[in-house]
């Protein structure tokens, strides 16, 4: 008889908890496993990658609510009567307006004032997987009826007491804590001392003859540039350090390099972002792609791949630009080592404009450690799907 699997997250986005997602369930065996799916936001292009034998259930009655404009959800709360779930609106937009909170901020604050009227999910689960921090792991704890259940932690980030203190309970009702690093294992033992007997590590999975694959479906570039390509994939958000980017690429133009910098995401600080290019003057160097379903052939077509992010639980996309064959340059942030090997698959710089813009020149001047670098990637271990041993071993 096949076990029962639930597996939430917020949405099928393209960013790294998401693709990481999506590549487990095109691994997964389906003759041993039935499989639902549970969103909080629909309509994202990862959706078309999941596997025909998942059953993305329904949204949430709340979720479909909150999408409505006010007036519509005041009519509608108006008509049946109940006016929980619009006073419940209403207390969070205002509370994410008296601050501006972090996005675990966020989560906390929303299931504070929407935890109470999200319904229960009616089915029972062999195995429930909450695959992102935030709402999908009080979901899974509060929500869903499993005999066990695994909370996957993807973001290597400092933990404020508050919400520690918030966070321990929900963490407490799981059967295992799911780290994606060793360095975010670190952290949340520092976090959440009593819970070290929980935590495990099973590093985000991703199967390079699928990016492989994917690289050769579609067009990647097509401004007819003739020069250097740099390629950032990653949330327009402070953590992927886009202040540190647009320096370095403000020094680059100083020193007469011909390139362009490209952007593939979306984010809270996009308009920020338009105005830091417009005040540098870089509209012609900094170039903002926006969200594409398949990124690869970006990644084939780019010269060099950079991170400048502050922390990572991972970085999936390294590992994607390391899987086709692109040099790296990335900051050095507490998870990069899990996978960067400075010197030899890429370089690993201090996390300031200066030292990335020198990391990138550094490859242009020196031919010889560029094709070293180059060399070393196309022998190098690709991908990690022996990860689904470990995830098979876990939910059993």
């Amino acid at each position: 008889m096949k076990k029962k699997l639930l597996f939430v997250i917020d949405s099928l986005d393209t960013a790294g908890a998401e693709k990481s997602l999506v590549t487990l369930l095109n691994l997964l065996d389906y003759s041993k496993y039935d499989v639902d799916l549970q969103l909080f936001a629909y309509g994202f292009p990862l959706e078309e990658l999941v596997p025909k034998e998942v059953t993305i259930l329904p949204p949430i009655a709340y979720t479909i609510f909150a999408q409505q404009g006010l007036l519509q959800a005041s009519v509608e709360s108006l008509r049946h009567r109940d006016f929980r779930m619009l006073q419940s609106r209403v207390k969070y937009s205002l509370s994410i307006r008296k601050g501006a909170p972090n996005n675990p901020q966020k989560a906390i604050l929303f299931w504070q004032h929407a935890g109470a009227i999200i319904e229960q999910n009616q089915l029972a689960y062999d195995v429930a997987i909450s695959y992102a921090q935030g709402v999908p792991t009080y979901y899974v704890a509060e929500k869903v009826k499993a005999q066990k259940k695994y909370a996957w932690v993807n973001v290597s980030y400092s933990y404020q007491a508050s919400d520690r203190q918030f966070q321990q309970p929900f963490y407490e009702r799981f059967t295992k804590i799911i780290a994606v690093s060793e360095s975010t294992k670190s952290m949340l033992a520092y976090a959440f001392p009593d819970l070290t007997g929980k935590l495990e590590v099973i590093h985000d999975i991703n199967n390079p003859q699928f990016i492989e694959q994917m690289s050769k479906l579609g067009v990647g570039f097509d401004d007819g540039f003739d020069g250097i390509r740099i390629l950032t994939v990653g949330r327009l958000a402070n953590q992927k350090g886009y202040d540190i980017a647009i320096d370095a690429c403000r020094r680059l133009k100083e020193q007469g390099i011909h390139f362009r910098w490209y952007v593939l995401g979306k984010g809270p600080l996009e308009a920020e972002i338009k105005q830091w290019i417009k005040a540098y003057d870089l509209e012609n160097h900094f170039v903002l792609l926006g969200v594409k379903a398949n990124p690869y052939p970006y990644f084939r077509d780019a010269t060099f791949y950079v991170q400048t992010s502050r922390f990572e639980g991972f970085g999936l996309a390294i590992a994607e630009a390391r899987m086709l064959n692109i040099p790296v340059v990335t900051t050095r942030f507490d998870a990069v080592f899990n996978q960067m090997r400075n010197g030899k698959n890429g370089l690993v710089v201090d996390m300031n404009g200066k030292a990335v813009s020198d990391g990138i020149i550094q490859l242009l001047q020196q031919p010889e450690l560029k094709n070293q670098i180059m060399h070393y990637l196309h022998q190098e271990k690709k991908g990690n799907i022996e990860e689904m041993n470990k995830f098979y071993q876990l939910i059993g």
